[in-house]
C-alpha cells in the first residue's frame, strides 16, 4: 500500500514539474504598453484662425490643409510696402533725369572749355576765362557723383522693400497649416475663430499605421536583444487567449532606470530595467496606451 501511494506520489511531482516548466516556457518576456510618436501642429503666424478642417479621431493626409489663419493684416502691410516702393520708383526717375541734365550740362561745358582753349592761344580769351570753365566742370563732375550716390541709396531702399515685401509673400503662404504626416488627431487645442500666438499648438496628431511597445527588461535579458531583431508580440483576443503579431526591435535604452510606476508591487518598481520600444504594424486592432507582451524568438 505504501509503494503504491509512494509511485502516486513521485507522479504528482513529477507532474507538478513539468507543468512549472511548461509555464515558465509559455511565459512572456517583458510586458507594456503600446504608444505612438505624436507630433504637434503649430501655428507659424499669429491671428485669427478662419478655419480648422480637422477633429479629434479623424485621419489626416499629409500635406492636407487642416486650418487657415487671417490674411488681412498681411495684405494691409504688403499695400503699404508697394506704395513706398512707388514712391521710391518715382524718386529714382527724378534722380536720373537730373542726372541727364548733369551729363548735358558738362558737355556743354566741355565744348566751351575747346573754344576757350582755342582763343586762349590766338590771344582773343584770357586765362581767367579757362579757369572758369575748368572749376565749372569739376562742379559738374561732382555733382553728377552726388547724383550717381542718390541714386545708389534708392535702389538700396528698393531692395530692402522688395525683402520685406518677399517676407510678407512667405508668411501669407504659411497662413495655410498643412499637415506634416498623415496621422490620426489625437487633441484638439483650437477652434475657428480663435486667436492663435506664433507657435502656438493647435492639435496633436500621430501616425498610428505602426505603433511602438515599450516594454521593460532586465539586465539578463538585455544580451538577448539587438536592434532589428524580430520578436514574437502577443495582445489579448479574448477572455483566455492571445492573438501573436510580429514586432521588430527599433530602439533599446542605454540607461538603467527604475521600473515605472505604472508597474503595481513595489517590489518590482524598485528593479532597475532597461526600456525597449518593439515596432508592430497596426493592422487596425491596436490602440494607444493597449497593454502587451513579447517573447524572445529562438
Amino acid at each position: 500500500m505504501r509503494t503504491i501511494k509512494s509511485k502516486i506520489l513521485i507522479a504528482l511531482i513529477f507532474g507538478l514539474a513539468i507543468l512549472s516548466c511548461n509555464t515558465k516556457k509559455d511565459a512572456s518576456d517583458a510586458f507594456g504598453n503600446f504608444e505612438a510618436d505624436d507630433q504637434l501642429i503649430s501655428s507659424e503666424i499669429a491671428g485669427r484662425l478662419l478655419s480648422c478642417n480637422f477633429e479629434e479621431g479623424m485621419t489626416l493626409t499629409k500635406g492636407a490643409g487642416i486650418a487657415v489663419v487671417d490674411t488681412v493684416p498681411l495684405l494691409l502691410q504688403i499695400a503699404q510696402l508697394e506704395s513706398q516702393l512707388m514712391t521710391i520708383q518715382a524718386r529714382k526717375q527724378s534722380v536720373k533725369a537730373q542726372m541727364a541734365v548733369v551729363e548735358q550740362q558738362k558737355k556743354n561745358l566741355e565744348v566751351d572749355k575747346a573754344r576757350v582753349v582755342s582763343m586762349l592761344k590766338d590771344g582773343a580769351a584770357t586765362q581767367k576765362q579757362k579757369d572758369d570753365v575748368t572749376g565749372n566742370l569739376e562742379l559738374l563732375d561732382k555733382q553728377k557723383e552726388s547724383t550717381r550716390s542718390q541714386e545708389l541709396i534708392l535702389s538700396s531702399e528698393a531692395e530692402v522693400v522688395n525683402t520685406q515685401l518677399a517676407q510678407l509673400q512667405d508668411k501669407i503662404g504659411r497662413c495655410k497649416i498643412i499637415s506634416p504626416i498623415n496621422g490620426l488627431v489625437l487633441e484638439r487645442y483650437k477652434k475657428a475663430g480663435e486667436l492663435v500666438g506664433q507657435g502656438q499648438s493647435l492639435c496633436r496628431i500621430a501616425d498610428v499605421s505602426s505603433l511602438n511597445l515599450r516594454v521593460y527588461v532586465s539586465g539578463d535579458q538585455l544580451p538577448h536583444l539587438k536592434i532589428g531583431q524580430k520578436v514574437k508580440v502577443l495582445i489579448d483576443d479574448t477572455a483566455t487567449k492571445n492573438k501573436a503579431l510580429e514586432g521588430t526591435v527599433s530602439w533599446i535604452s542605454s540607461e538603467a532606470e527604475f521600473t515605472p510606476k505604472i508597474i503595481q508591487t513595489k517590489v518590482e518598481r524598485v528593479k532597475l530595467v532597461y526600456a525597449v520600444k518593439v515596432r508592430v504594424v497596426n493592422d487596425g486592432v491596436l490602440k494607444i496606451g493597449m497593454p502587451g507582451e513579447i517573447k524572445f524568438l529562438d
